[in-house]
């Protein structure tokens, strides 16, 4: 189960393999964890688990590079001086060459290595190899279409964690149907009418659907609640770049597709119902909280088929997260569904206005760390940064002052650690409150919205100065490496995609296409941590239903099912056994039973499916390759005063090609301040300012141009910007 940090301390879900075995899900790095057993029982076969197989030396993305992005590899080698490195094609035929970078002791990994950067080609095909050191990569494609598979399959992974439904062969082959799990149909006994934990509740209630959360079989709302906020702002951020269509409707391997609605939000939706359900009924004690979490009274074995637990499954004590994580997700959908189900947007909002109202009347109701048998505590002793979050979605998608009030008195608001060094996640989620005050229009003073944006780029220098300073460039902190640490990389690439968002910067591209490079096979293991991407791939996850490696008539983990990664916690029996004396970043071992280094979860694809969806965009703003352009600007003071003036702005497409989604870039050289704009979306970082289309103006013919207004407060001189670049591309 994904656990996240709460603080340098990081704690997590612990999940045996029987039903017999202890668990811990806390917060708090443990001193210990006792050894359980050193062997796995696993139906009724002793098994051995083997170490990772010898990988090259020489770590590469090993599924490929995009033509226009970052192209680094890292050498492990004892050598001191610079080597020669070459990058041949299918034919063995040198293309490129050149000297690799030493960088000497890399700690996280305990190696020793160097950096080969092949950036500047941009050459597409298949089956390149790059070379040094007498060593050969795993082979590797160049090309623009790289990430589309992994677009569709990231995402796809939420519809085989549904609960609640069929899984259609049709739509992930007959290896991966099953029928639905958790309706009551025998031998279930849930989800349709699920009663309370002892002295819980004392009526039953129905919490059918949602996403199973991770390799076993429990319901989690603080889990539920940012998988489905990354789920949802990966399309409200495709949608403000132009890029919406790629994830619109029949676009994913859902039976939801051809109705209308974006199916990337369709899949949202099936877990907001869930999240939704858990909330308390009007009448019942404590009425719009939301119970933290639902699974088996008993840790399910291993393997068990969705449809064929047995167990009694059962509610727990609401706690005050779990209703703010409702509250958040709630509100999100309102705003972002009313395009395409006004209902079920006022249906959101209606929950998540109800669920505010109930955490402010219980603000101290906990989970607790002991409640961890049969599925994991999550507990969270800190609910400010979730109060933040909350507020935040409900102000960005109503614009009321209560809302804005709340925001602007949270201690978070003004905090230097709403993004820390390790990253956001489920139990810290400040951080998202800030992402979607920087991206969202809303009515904050400037002067608010320029320290939000601030902060979020300023988190990207960090993970960028932290990347840079490593041999295998991971946005983690040497410390980093604890359970799930692989979603913590690819959330610290989200913020870093944003901060590119905000800026036009495209620093902070390479970075979060880097940080994929390490998740795809650039990493001290040489191991591809995405099933079926890569020549070396994780493929034996821990899961109670893809469980080939514990039942051969099971199937493995399905492509796009990302590994927690590297924990050097060793939490579990196999990482106690097979990695004893590991370096951080290597504690990791591909075996069903390593359940801290080999889980799946919901809030580790979902960070995953986001910057896979950035990274396959190609021809827009926000990302991928932007369409070169040929332009002309004409920048217009209209009118000016003591402390402020407003700019008509015009661009003109002056090439023989349309552009078709456009980002118009400049920089204020006199201390100006954009405080609002007309007919694009403006942002400004320091000096620099970007304008984004709007979906009516986002085309612009051969000698056609668009224009749009901006306002700005200033203190002394208003030069005019000296230059403009439109997607890139310098404008006359």
């Amino acid at each position: 189960m994904g656990a996240l940090p709460k603080s340098p301390a990081h704690a997590l879900h612990q999940e045996p393999l029987m039903p017999s075995f202890a668990s811990v899900r806390h917060h708090g790095r443990p001193l210990a964890v006792a050894l359980l057993t050193s062997s796995l029982l696993v139906g009724g076969l002793l098994t051995a688990p083997t170490a990772a197989a010898a990988t090259s030396a020489l770590r590469v993305n090993q599924v490929g590079y995009l033509p226009d992005g970052p192209k680094r590899a890292t050498v492990v080698t004892t050598a001191s001086q610079s080597l020669t490195w070459q990058l041949r094609n299918a034919s063995g035929t040198v293309v490129a060459s050149g000297s690799t970078t030493p960088r000497g002791a890399d700690a996280p990994s305990g190696q020793s290595v160097q950096v080969a950067d092949f950036s500047s080609y941009q050459t597409t095909g298949s089956g390149y190899v790059l070379t040094a050191d007498g060593s050969t990569s795993e082979p590797f494609d160049i090309r623009a279409n790289l990430y589309d598979g992994l677009r569709s399959d990231a995402m796809a992974f939420f519809y085989h964690q549904r609960s609640g439904i069929a899984i259609d062969a049709s739509l992930v082959g007959s290896a991966y149907a099953h029928p639905a799990g958790h309706l009551g149909v025998a031998p279930n006994k849930g989800d349709t009418s699920v009663p309370c934990q002892s002295g819980v509740c004392d009526y039953t209630q129905d919490v059918r659907g949602g996403w199973y959360d991770a390799g076993d079989q429990g319901k989690y709302v603080v889990n539920g609640g940012i998988s489905t906020w990354l789920v949802v702002n990966s399309f409200e951020r495709a949608q403000r770049a132009g890029q919406g269509a790629a994830l619109g409707d029949s676009t994913l391997r859902v039976p939801e597709r051809g109705n209308g609605t974006p199916d990337v939000l369709d899949e949202a939706r099936w877990e907001l119902d869930f999240l939704m359900r858990m909330q308390v009924p009007v009448g019942k004690p404590y009425a719009g909280m939301a119970f933290h979490k639902i699974h088996d009274a008993n840790w399910t074995a291993l393997p068990t088929r969705p449809e064929q637990d047995a167990q009694q499954r059962e509610l727990h004590r609401p706690s005050t997260a779990a209703t703010l994580n409702l509250a958040a997700s709630a509100a999100q959908c309102a705003r972002v569904f009313r395009p395409y189900d006004a209902a079920y947007a006022d249906r959101c909002l209606a929950a998540a206005r109800r669920a505010w109202t109930a955490a402010q009347a219980n603000p101290a109701m906990y989970a607790p760390d002991s409640d961890s048998t049969g599925g994991g505590a999550y507990g969270d002793t800190r609910v400010t940064d979730e109060f933040y979050w909350a507020a935040a979605e409900l102000y960005a998608t109503t614009g009321e002052s209560a809302f804005r009030d709340a925001v602007t008195s949270s201690s978070w608001h003004t905090s230097a650690d709403a993004f820390t060094s390790y990253g956001f996640g489920w139990a810290d989620t400040a951080a998202l409150g800030r992402l979607t005050l920087a991206t969202v229009p809303n009515g904050l003073p400037a002067s608010d919205l320029a320290r939000i944006r601030t902060s979020v780029t300023s988190a990207a220098d960090g993970y960028l100065a932290r990347m840079a300073a490593q041999g295998y460039a991971v946005p983690l902190p040497a410390d980093g490496y604890f359970w799930g640490s692989n979603s913590m990389v690819a959330n610290n690439a989200v913020v870093m995609a944003v901060a590119g968002e905000l800026t036009g910067n495209g620093r902070y591209r390479s970075g979060a296409l880097e940080a994929m490079d390490y998740l795809l096979g650039r990493n001290a293991l040489g191991q591809s941590y995405v099933t079926g991407y890569g020549e070396k791939d994780s493929r034996n996850q821990h899961h109670r239903f893809w469980a080939h490696q514990a039942d051969a008539s099971l199937p493995n983990p399905p492509a796009g099912s990302m590994a927690g990664g590297p924990n050097d916690d060793l939490q579990d029996p196999v990482a106690q056994a097979k990695l004893a004396g590991c370096a951080s970043a290597a504690c990791y071992i591909d075996d069903i039973g390593s359940y801290s280094t080999n889980e799946v979860a919901v809030n580790w694809n979902a960070p995953l499916a986001w910057l896979a969806a950035y990274a396959a965009e190609r021809t827009s703003t926000g990302g991928g390759e932007q369409p070169a352009a040929a332009c002309a600007v004409t920048y217009k003071v209209d009118s000016a005063w003591s402390n402020g003036f407003t700019a008509t702005v015009t661009v003109k497409n002056t090439g023989q090609s349309p552009v078709d989604g456009w980002q118009l870039a400049w920089n204020y050289a006199g201390g100006q301040r954009v405080t609002s704009a007309w007919n694009a979306t403006v942002t400004q970082s320091g000096t620099a300012v970007v304008a984004r289309n709007t979906d009516w103006n986002r085309a612009i013919a051969p000698g056609a141009t668009a224009s749009f207004g901006v306002q700005a407060s200033l203190s002394g001189d208003n030069p005019s910007p000296a230059a403009f670049s439109l997607n890139g591309s310098a404008c006359d």
